[in-house]
């Protein structure tokens, strides 16, 4: 039990205390008894609660709280915390609270499997959601999640997947344009320094904005963006104040002070609020007068056939602005580092280019699901190493017994297979560091190594017993695995095939050293760079 919630417990007997009349009234001794009751009862939730063994807290204030923002130091603490204390453990956090960490498969599956019911948003996430993105699928749980989450279902099957996938290409082409364009510009060098993640920006900007919305943004074609801007200072913003965020954690109420990370997030909220507004009100004329949105392939045509029967006007415009920033930054990130690590391992490099080379012609949605087995290999390895998302944290909304896989010991030194947590506590799991467990992965699970996906070199290790995408949790699983994970593979793999056939990649420099920035969703960047938003390499022409 956290601090707060003993101090939540004796500020409610005091005030029973208060309330028993000096006289002695029998009014009074029944308080009296009620509190009495009130108290044995936090008690036996007390003895029934499982005490789990975690870390010593190196700051009463901070706990770990500032130490794990570095994504690289978190992914190495929780696997040695849970090799150490076993695979459910607690760490402290701000001002003495502590969350929970699963590390165990079963564990991990019972938290998903309860998830929107049983678990839900934490206050944190509840409030930062509503102001980013509204009150959107991201944010609801139980019968609302639901319900919106069927209603999205339609527009990301692979049916509606299909139909999209000549937009992520187009969206490729138009930077291989751009790119010859800038390396022709460059006599006698035959290459051109690019900054890769601006341009994964734009790929994925205005492929989610046609695929979504209907609405090119531009941004391959030059175009100024507000809505660009807005979304690349949001990413970046987590970067300042780290300790007000913290401290929001426990205090959420703070995120609607006027921080910097809370004006970015409005400004984003009325900004893509707009967007979605003009797009709706031109699709709903276009389609009362029977005009081209009734053939409408994009999520927001499909969005708008399911808002008289399950969603209401409010919600369409929410899933419209959740559905652009959730598709925007991971996939463009995602992108970001498969060219990185193909530009640090030219060897994969060509045997990606090979393979798609031999395909020969563009790939259709089923060819790229299917028929490119080291371009699937390279993707789903980028996922598993980089994944966007560290932590996926959840508040439990009444008492849970969460199974085990096998016997646990405990900090009283009794073994457990199940393990008991009362209302109100934080459970986190972390999707990188699980990734890239040696207990789940094997001995080279440090390493960026795309032939574990290939039949030949398919092992059995561990992983098996994890469920997800792959037996990944990048995409987290049950009922919150993400809703556009068809969506996000199929323009990684389309966008990822028409560069890798035009171009070599290759680091700017021999000694540049990569780095993930701090935050929930990491960035990648150089190492000790000015500029966080800049990822160069060298790039040619490739000449068959």
């Amino acid at each position: 039990m956290g601090i707060s919630q003993s101090r939540d417990i004796w500020l409610a007997f005091n005030d029973l205390c208060l309330a028993v009349p000096l006289s002695g009234s029998t009014a009074g001794v029944s308080v009296l008894i009620l509190a009495s009751l009130y108290l044995l009862q936090v008690y036996h939730r007390r003895q029934r609660t499982t005490c789990l063994r975690g870390p010593q807290s190196p700051s009463w204030m901070w706990g770990f709280s500032k130490i794990l923002l570095d994504p690289a130091v978190a992914t190495e603490l929780y696997e040695r915390w849970a090799d150490e204390y076993g695979p459910v453990y607690k760490i402290p956090l701000v001002l003495g609270e502590s969350k929970v960490i699963l590390w165990d498969p079963k564990a991990i599956a019972h938290f998903f499997a309860k998830d929107t019911w049983l678990y839900n948003q934490t206050p944190f996430n509840k409030i930062a959601g509503q102001l980013t993105v509204g009150r959107g699928v991201l944010w609801a749980d139980g019968e609302g999640h639901k319900r919106q989450r069927k209603a999205l279902n339609p527009a990301f099957s692979a049916a509606a997947i299909r139909n999209l996938t000549s937009v992520f290409q187009d969206s490729a082409h138009k930077a291989v344009i751009a790119w010859e364009a800038e390396i022709a510009s460059n006599q006698g060098t035959q290459n051109a320094v690019i900054n890769v993640q601006q341009w994964m920006n734009h790929i994925s900007l205005d492929s989610v904005g046609i695929a979504v919305l209907s609405h090119d943004f531009g941004a391959l074609n030059g175009n100024h963006s507000e809505a660009a801007d807005v979304l690349n200072a949001f990413g970046l913003s987590g970067n300042a104040a780290h300790s007000l965020v913290i401290l929001a954690q426990n205090f959420p109420s703070i995120l609607k002070l006027p921080l910097p990370r809370t004006q970015f997030a409005q400004k984003l909220s009325l900004i893509v609020g707009k967007i979605c507004e003009e797009m709706l009100l031109r699709s709903r004329k276009e389609i009362e007068t029977g005009g081209a949105t009734q053939g409408d392939k994009s999520c927001l045509g499909l969005l708008l056939k399911a808002e008289d029967a399950a969603l209401t006007h409010q919600e369409v415009l929410d899933q419209a602005k959740t559905l652009l920033v959730a598709g925007f930054e991971t996939t463009s990130i995602s992108m970001t580092w498969a060219l990185v690590e193909l530009a640090q391992n030219p060897d994969m490099q060509t045997k990606l280019r090979d393979e798609c080379l031999e395909f020969g012609a563009t790939p259709t949605y089923d060819d790229l699901a299917g028929k490119l087995p080291y371009l699937d290999a390279i993707v789903n390895e980028v996922l598993r190493f980089h994944a966007p998302v560290k932590e996926i944290p959840a508040s439990a909304i009444q008492e849970d017994v969460i199974p085990l896989s096998k016997p646990l010991r405990t900090a009283d030194g009794n073994y457990t297979d199940s393990v008991c947590i009362p209302k109100g506590t934080v459970v986190m799991i972390p999707p990188v560091a699980l990734n890239c467990s040696v207990g789940m992965w094997g001995p080279d699970a440090k390493a960026f190594k795309p032939s574990r996906w290939l039949e030949e070199d398919m092992g059995t290790h561990g992983k098996e017993a994890l469920h997800g995408y792959r037996h990944l949790m990048t995409f987290g699983d049950g009922a919150r695995i993400c809703l556009g994970k068809v969506f996000a593979l199929t323009e990684f793999k389309a966008v990822l095939f028409i560069l890798v056939r035009n171009f070599l990649f290759e680091m700017e420099s021999p000694g540049m050293k990569m780095v993930e920035s701090f935050g929930p969703i990491a960035r990648p960047g150089v190492a000790g760079s000015a500029d966080p938003e800049r990822v160069p390499l060298r790039v040619r022409r490739y000449e068959v």
